[in-house]
C-alpha cells in the first residue's frame, strides 16, 4: 500500500478552508497518513505552491518528524508538540505554518502538502535553512512521498 497524505479539513483538490489560511487563522490543518513504507525513520512535511506569479512559494517545512506518528493535529504549531517541531524557513520569511495568500484576482492556487518517509532518523540543519534546501536533503533519503492538493483563491 502506498504512502498516502490526506486532510478531514479539506479532499485532495478541494478548497482549503479560510481558516487555514492567512485570510483567516492562519492555522495548519489536521493531516493523517496511512501505507508507511518499511524501514521508516522519520518523516518531513512541506507545503509549496507552484501557481505564484515568481515561481514556487514555500509556506511550510516541517522535518524531523517521528517514524511512529501518523498524523498532525489542527494548529500542531499550537499545541502540546510545540517544543519538538522541527520547523524549516519559509518564503515568508517566518519559521511557522504561513497558510495561502495568493494575490487577489490571480486565480485558483494549487497548494501542495508534500509528505516524505525517510531512511535516516533525521536531516541535520538549522531551522534557518529554506524549505528548497530541506527537499534537497529529502530527496537523497526518500523512501516513499505522498501529496495531498488543496486550492485556494482571493
Amino acid at each position: 500500500m502506498p504512502l498516502t497524505l490526506m486532510s478531514p479539513a479539506f479532499a485532495d483538490r478541494d478548497p482549503i478552508p479560510e481558516k487555514h489560511t492567512r485570510d483567516g487563522e492562519n492555522i495548519s490543518p489536521p493531516l493523517k497518513w496511512t501505507g508507511v513504507p518499511e524501514g521508516t525513520r522519520s518523516f518531513v512535511l512541506i507545503v509549496e505552491d507552484p501557481d505564484a506569479p515568481s515561481g514556487t512559494f514555500r509556506h511550510w517545512g516541517l522535518f524531523n518528524i517521528p517514524p511512529d506518528r501518523d498524523n498532525l493535529p489542527e494548529s500542531v504549531e499550537t499545541g502540546p508538540d510545540k517544543a519538538t517541531l522541527h520547523i524549516c524557513g519559509n518564503d515568508f520569511g517566518n519559521t511557522y505554518y504561513d497558510g495561502p495568500e495568493p494575490p487577489a484576482g490571480h486565480g485558483p492556487h494549487r497548494y501542495y502538502f508534500r509528505l516524505a518517509a525517510l531512511d535516516v532518523p533525521d536531516i541535520n540543519l538549522p531551522s534557518v535553512a529554506g524549505i528548497a534546501e530541506l527537499w534537497r536533503e529529502v530527496e537523497k533519503h526518500k523512501l516513499d512521498e505522498a501529496t495531498l492538493i488543496g486550492v485556494y483563491e482571493r
